[in-house]
């Protein structure tokens, strides 16, 4: 490449930034080690603070705690998912009411904090007179705000793709809520995916809001656990476990996304590979064609 954004950096840079991260890394493992120390002196690594976790019934319900964040979790993702595919259609619409419609919904629910629309679901709609239920208030929290933020994720792919896409889809006569449905937004889910999957670790550590509309997922058993007289108030030791849960889990959805990009690429490889062929099949029956005419 002749043109760069940044010079290439030479011996004297490449020697100083690696000092500068060789620093780095010292102080972060620094500062890991004086918070591991302090809770070792503090006692939260002493065995009855961690008996809890031989008792069955406490590794049941922390299995249902575990069950109950998945729920939600998977509920308020899928949610998420039509809602941002509905409403970055909508956005993308030609028709003018439409189009106001949708900018209004998702700039309206990106804008108010997700803890916000979780109380107003909890306590403002039995207030109304409106049934609501810890789960149903954190679905619809995650939910409402995520998809809102897909939705502007959904356009931004629809729009990158190649104007060609719309263009041949139209000319096979396909309507405009199919070429939407089934041509560009497939697409661009793919292209997006990367981005997708990280809001959607985003909405995973989001269901921990939950624990303060009293739905009962893992940090609202770790509190709980926490406040146990009878094994030491072992909050330091509940909150460790939970978050490495979450780590866990977010480890887990990140690998699942590895998997489906390097999926796609070999599909895409696949697909490139069999154009190539048919574009050589195709030259080569038009050279017959041609000499047989001659």
């Amino acid at each position: 490449m002749t043109n760069v954004l940044f010079d290439v950096p030479g011996p004297k840079a490449r020697l100083r930034y690696r000092l500068f991260a060789a620093l780095g890394a010292v102080i972060v493992l620094a500062i890991i080690a004086f918070i591991v120390y302090r809770f070792y002196d503090s006692g939260q690594f002493a065995g009855r603070k961690w008996e809890w976790l031989e008792y069955t019934q406490v590794q049941t319900d922390l299995a249902g705690a575990v069950l109950s964040t998945l729920k939600a979790f998977a509920v308020g993702a899928v949610l998420a998912l039509v809602f941002g595919a509905v409403f970055a259609a909508g956005r993308l619409s030609e028709h003018a009411w439409l189009r106001g419609i949708s900018v209004a919904v998702v700039e309206f629910f990106r804008a108010i904090p997700l803890l916000v629309l979780m109380f107003l679901f909890y306590y403002g709609l039995p207030a109304a007179g409106i049934p609501m239920t810890p789960f149903l208030a954190v679905v619809l929290g995650l939910t409402l705000y995520n998809g809102s933020v897909l939705a502007e994720v959904f356009r931004a792919g629809i729009l990158a793709l190649p104007a060609g896409q719309r263009e041949a889809a139209y000319a096979l006569g396909m309507r405009k809520t199919q070429v939407m449905f089934f041509v560009l937004i497939p697409q661009a889910v793919r292209a997006m995916l990367p981005t997708i999957i990280s809001q959607l670790v985003v909405l995973l550590k989001d269901t921990a809001l939950g624990f303060l509309v009293t739905y009962q997922e893992l940090l609202y058993y770790a509190r709980y656990i926490g406040s146990q007289g009878q094994f030491g108030r072992p909050i330091v030791p509940s909150t460790i476990v939970v978050a490495a849960i979450y780590i866990a889990l977010c480890l887990l959805l990140t690998a699942l996304a590895t998997y489906l990009e390097k999926r796609n690429r070999r599909s895409k490889k696949h697909l490139t590979a069999a154009n190539a062929r048919a574009e050589q099949l195709a030259l080569a029956a038009a050279s017959g064609a041609q000499g047989g005419t001659v």
